[in-house]
């Protein structure tokens, strides 16, 4: 940005000591600094501002390719017309369902008893009970 050489910066110290004075300079300094991190941090905020608004319009461009490349894939694979696969769907639910007294339905059966017995602890063994989707442990190992 600013191309200071040694020389320059010489020259610039040099004539901060006269004009300032040797006893008002680390002051003088203490402010140049305060105003030197405001202007760095406003020069951040605006960058980070620029490269939001820059994110935000290539959002909408691609957001753009991609309606106009969802067009052209709907256009090239037209799908049938489902009105007449839907049809008889529709009819089968516009018929009243069967009565639940009429003689040709059989009755509800109970549901049928779980036929695996709960899993039983070896307390002897120290082992946890196994769940019917448990791998089985090999004998001997103790469980943890």
């Amino acid at each position: 940005m600013f191309d200071i050489g040694s020389s320059e910066l010489l020259l610039i110290i040099v004539v901060a000591i006269v004009v300032i004075g040797p006893k008002d300079l680390p002051r003088a300094l203490y402010k140049v600094g305060q105003v030197v991190g405001k202007a760095r941090g406003m020069a951040r905020h605006f960058r980070t501002g620029l490269d939001a608004m820059i994110r935000e319009a290539e959002l909408e461009e691609l957001q753009k390719q991609w309606a106009k490349e969802n067009a052209r894939i709907m256009a090239e694979t037209q799908i049938p017309d489902l009105g007449d696969v839907m049809k008889p769907l529709a009819d089968e639910k516009a018929a009243p369902p069967p009565s639940p007294a009429s003689p040709s339905t059989p009755a509800a059966a109970p549901a049928p008893a779980d036929p695996q017995p709960a899993p039983v602890a070896d307390e002897a063994a120290g082992q946890q009970p196994a769940l019917p989707l448990d791998p089985p442990a090999p004998r001997g190992s103790a469980a943890s």
